[in-house]
């Protein structure tokens, strides 16, 4: 395996790749790599020829009083599992390579996708994320990228992204992978102390429960939330920030779920945000 740093070294690895006429799969990540970023891998590697990842922990992408300066890192572990994986490039940029001084462009998808749920909570978050993912998008040029479900509104948002730009490029979509408790995982799983982690099974239970009620006929989008919220509100260590639900994938408000739709939450525990979704009315 690879371990690239500089963006002039991944793109004249690209450039051999593409004369050789191989596919070329892309895992974008910010690192600390866990079982869910192995499955995007696998994917790739199931996929195409030549699977590139990248870790970048982009602070265009966090605000003010987030945790980009604390956000976990392990490099020499994530190369080893990268490598154990199959993964032919590691790009690993410095701030410098991705935001070149003088660096003053941004690129934004639609309020209608981007200004609700965690879009709200968090001012610019997403133009962080297209502008960074554009960048790598330019630099790697693959031809199927992947992406976990357990983050669907950045999912949403990137494939509206490479279908208003003409990208050539197939956004895949991958199954949350989760805990034995049904915890989605996640790096930031790692600030989450013993009894944190504990209390953490809730958001997947709050989720079940209310799928469950919508399997036995509610549809009521306000009914579904409160059923969600209410089994939240049984932790005390849980502090919620938003139980949703929106039609999918266009995100547009419900009152009524006929068709398929995403309920999703972000909650805090700890120092930890974690979020989490279920589908409803589409086949998994």
């Amino acid at each position: 395996m690879l371990i690239l740093k500089t963006v002039a070294e991944v793109k004249n690895f690209i450039k051999n790749v593409k004369e050789a006429d191989k596919t070329i799969g892309f895992v974008p990540t910010m690192g600390y790599f866990h079982k869910g970023h192995l499955a995007l891998m696998k994917c790739s590697k199931e996929q195409c020829d030549v699977t590139v990842v990248s870790i970048y922990v982009n602070p265009m992408q966090f605000g003010a009083n987030e945790d980009f300066k604390s956000y976990p890192k392990d490099l020499e572990r994530d190369a080893e599992l990268a490598e154990q994986a199959g993964v032919d490039v590691l790009f690993v940029p410095e701030d410098k390579e991705i935001y070149p001084e003088g660096f003053n462009t941004k690129v934004e998808v639609g309020e209608d996708l981007t200004k609700k749920l965690c879009g709200i909570r968090r001012p610019g978050h997403f133009t962080g994320v297209t502008t960074v993912v554009l960048k790598l998008f330019n630099i790697v040029k693959p031809d199927y990228a992947y992406f976990g479900e357990k983050d669907i509104q950045q999912l949403l948002v990137i494939k509206r992204m490479v279908r208003d730009l003409n990208l050539d490029v197939e956004i895949v979509p991958v199954k949350t992978m989760r805990e034995a408790d049904g915890l989605a995982m996640s790096s930031r799983n790692a600030y989450l102390n013993p009894d944190e982690r504990k209390a953490a099974a809730v958001l997947y239970r709050s989720l079940l429960k209310a799928k469950k009620a919508w399997e036995e006929g509610e549809r009521s989008a306000e009914k579904l939330c409160d059923i969600a919220r209410d089994e939240l509100l049984c932790e005390p260590l849980a502090k919620v920030e938003y139980v949703e639900i929106y039609s999918y994938p266009d995100l547009k408000p419900l009152d009524e779920v006929k068709g398929a739709a995403v309920l999703a939450l972000a909650v805090r525990i700890g120092k930890a945000r974690l979020i989490d979704n279920v589908i409803l009315g589409v086949e998994k």
